[in-house]
């Protein structure tokens, strides 16, 4: 009798596999955190202001005319800063999920990697509501 041979895939086809993983991985984080950044920031920005847009293409932009537009321009700067650095964590996070392989304390740390990046997603997603709270208090 011969030796029955169990169909299992070769390291190079795993190995291609963790590197295709991985490259969806950063793409998907870095797609979600991008889009997440333009709807945080379009619904931040839904507030029109009486001086209108003072970017033109190709010049520099106008100096803001009030406390409120220098307030919304850190707002917007703040919120982009915290998207970003969700993202980074997202991918980090999913990179280790997914090199892991199985081990129960570097899964453990990938998971609460991607806790902290959904945290930092809706510390950014309630910026602009801090900010319109402070506002009120400060009275600008």
């Amino acid at each position: 009798m011969t030796p029955r041979r169990r169909h299992t895939t070769t390291s190079s086809q795993a190995n291609s596999l963790k590197i295709l993983l991985i490259a969806l991985t950063i793409l998907g984080s870095i797609a979600l955190g991008t889009l997440l950044e333009y709807a945080i920031a379009h619904a931040a920005t839904t507030t029109t202001h009486a001086s209108g847009p003072v970017t033109v293409s190709g010049q520099v932009p106008a100096a803001p005319a009030s406390l409120n537009a220098v307030i919304d321009n850190l707002r917007n700067v703040i919120v982009g800063l915290l998207v970003a650095l969700a993202t980074l964590f997202l991918t980090v996070g999913g990179v280790r999920y997914i090199l892991a392989g199985g081990d129960p304390g570097e899964v453990e740390a990938a998971k609460k990697t991607l806790r902290y990046a959904a945290l930092g997603y809706g510390i950014a997603v309630l910026a602009p509501l801090l900010v319109t709270v402070l506002k009120g208090i400060v009275g600008a």
